[in-house]
This record gives structure tokens, sequence and C-alpha cells, in this order.
């Protein structure tokens, strides 16, 4: 049985703050516990239905809890076996941008959008995204969910983006309504693409790095495109595919 101070805990790690202050972040469900488990994150404790845990041995600390007190700690709208309370990764520069597509995320804000990205990065190969300081963090619960463990496989690091793309030698190329059509483009071998804010796009710090301005042509009247699914659309033209 949980006590009230370990519910209390737990419940805390929902908040930026106190993630920040343990190095931890909370993950939840079975597809993220067996990917977790497989992976080299760090697994402090497991709190799981008798079921989960009969059918998923572990040497992890593992607390039985009912669905009851499942659901008091979960932060989804419906509890799902398990929760894990994981070790974060601390935020290391990329040791080499070249030979490969990168993206790069300007004030993302929108939790379920930078998991949906990561996840279509993961899709298309890519295994690195670069993100602005003020981007919703990785280990945000929704963030966790929403990639359905494709963080674990596409790295994120959070740096200045002007101060970084002002350094680098490698070809930019920003999503913006105005600019080349992405439908005749050659996929890319190298290089950074810029995603902007959900409602305000690319900031004006950023904007004078893009030399390659690239944009999805518009049928019909829609103002815009949600960020990730412009990602997916991007991304879908611009990754070299198997043939």
């Amino acid at each position: 049985m949980l006590s009230k101070n370990e519910l209390k805990y737990i419940q805390s790690l929902c908040q930026k703050k106190q993630r920040v202050q343990e190095g931890l972040f909370i993950a939840e469900g079975p597809k993220l516990a067996t990917e977790l488990l497989n992976s080299n994150y760090e697994v402090k404790k497991i709190y799981a239905t008798a079921k989960w845990i009969a059918e998923n041995p572990t040497s992890i600390d593992t607390a039985t809890v009912t669905e009851i007190e499942l659901e008091k700690i979960s932060s989804l709208q419906t509890a799902n076996e398990v929760l894990l309370i994981c070790c974060q990764k601390e935020n290391k520069k990329f040791s080499n941008l070249t030979g490969k597509l990168s993206l790069v995320i300007d004030g993302i804000q929108d939790p379920g959008n930078l998991g949906t990205i990561i996840r279509i990065a993961d899709w298309f190969g890519i295994t690195q995204i670069i993100a602005s300081e003020d981007t919703v963090e990785l280990t945000n619960p929704k963030v966790i969910q929403s990639t359905m463990g494709s963080f674990i496989r596409v790295q994120c690091w959070y740096t200045n983006l002007p101060a970084l793309l002002q350094t680098t030698k490698l070809p930019i190329y920003g999503a913006l309504l105005e600019g080349h059509s992405v439908m005749g483009m050659q996929p890319l071998k190298e290089g950074l693409l810029v995603i902007g804010n959900e409602s305000k796009g690319i900031r004006s710090e950023v904007l004078p790095f893009i030399k390659n301005a690239v944009t999805i042509p518009r049928l019909g009247g829609a103002e815009s495109l949600n960020a990730a699914v412009a990602t997916g659309i991007l991304l879908s033209h611009l990754c070299a595919m198997p043939k």
C-alpha cells in the first residue's frame, strides 16, 4: 500500500521544478515500460499492478499497487498497468552534426507537439533534435507519453539557437510560408531543418541564419499547419528514403 508521503512525492514529479530538482521523470504504460527496461535509461522504481509484475519479472525495485492507487499517481486520463520513475540524462552537446539531417525546434510549447515531432523524427531515421532553451522540456510527462518510446532513440539537446547557428557551416533550412516548394526538392544529405513555434513561427533572432526557406504548398484556405504535421510532411520529402 502506498503511503501518503510516497503518493505525494510521485505526484510532485508531474511538476517541472520537482523533476529538475530530483533529476527524474515519469513514464507510464506497458509499451514505454518495455522500451525503457531494454534501454540504457536508469529506472529507479516501478509501481505496477500484480498482473503486470507477474508477467514482467525484473530485479528493479518494484511496488505492487492496486488500480485505484495507480489512478492516483498517474498523469494519464486512464492509468495503464505500470508507472516508472526514471533518471534524466545529462543535456550533452552533439559531437557531430555533419553527414546527416537534424531537426532544430524553435520554441515549441505544446508537449503533445514535441512528443509527436520526436516520434516523427524517429520514423524518418533522424536521431538528433536541437531545441531552443524555451522549448517544452523533454521529460514533461505528456512529451514522454506522446513519443511512444521514440525519445529513447532520438537525442534532444537544448541550447541557445542563434549562438549555435552562427557557428555552424552546415546548410540551414527553415519551414516558412514563403519559400521553395518542398515537393520538388531532392532529399537532403546533411543540414539543419528549423521548425518554429506553433503560433509565432520561427523567431526573428533565428530568421537571419536561414538561407534555404522551404514551404508546403497550400491548396485550400487553412491559415497554417500544426507544427508536428508540417514536420512530417517536410521530412517525407527531405529524407532520403530506401528504394
